[in-house]
C-alpha cells in the first residue's frame, strides 16, 4: 500500500478503521452492545486478518442511532429494526428523487 492509498481510505467512509475498542469508546457504549447490534444483523464488521471486528464510519453513524433509541428505552432488537427501515426509508426517497429529476429533465426537453 502506498501512502496515496492510505490517504484516500482516509475519505472512505465505508473503510473500517476502527477497531471494536474504539468503536465503543467512541460511541460511549460497551463492546457487547456492538456484538449484539451484529448478532440482530444491523452491522457486520470486516474481520481483520487475526479475526478482529473493525468498523468503519458509516456503521458507528448506524449504531450511535441504534444507542440513541436504546437510550431512550427502546429494546436492542426493536431499535436495529427501526433503523434498518430508516435506513431504507432514506435509500427510497434518494430513488424516488432521481426519478422525479428524471422526469422533470424529460419534460422539459418535450417542452422544448
Amino acid at each position: 500500500m502506498t501512502a496515496d492509498d492510505s490517504a484516500g481510505r482516509l475519505d472512505d467512509d465505508h473503510y473500517p478503521a476502527y477497531t471494536m475498542g474504539r468503536a465503543a469508546e467512541m460511541l460511549g457504549t460497551t463492546p457487547a452492545f456492538l456484538r449484539a447490534l451484529g448478532e440482530a444483523r444491523l452491522i457486520t464488521p470486516l474481520r481483520s486478518a487475526g479475526g478482529h471486528r473493525r468498523y468503519s464510519r458509516h456503521q458507528l453513524r448506524i449504531a450511535a442511532r441504534a444507542r440513541e433509541l436504546v437510550d431512550h428505552g427502546t429494546p436492542v432488537e426493536a431499535a436495529c429494526r427501526i433503523v434498518l427501515l430508516e435506513v431504507r426509508l432514506k435509500e427510497a426517497q434518494r430513488v424516488n428523487a432521481e426519478y422525479r429529476r428524471a422526469a422533470a429533465k424529460a419534460r422539459t426537453r418535450t417542452a422544448a
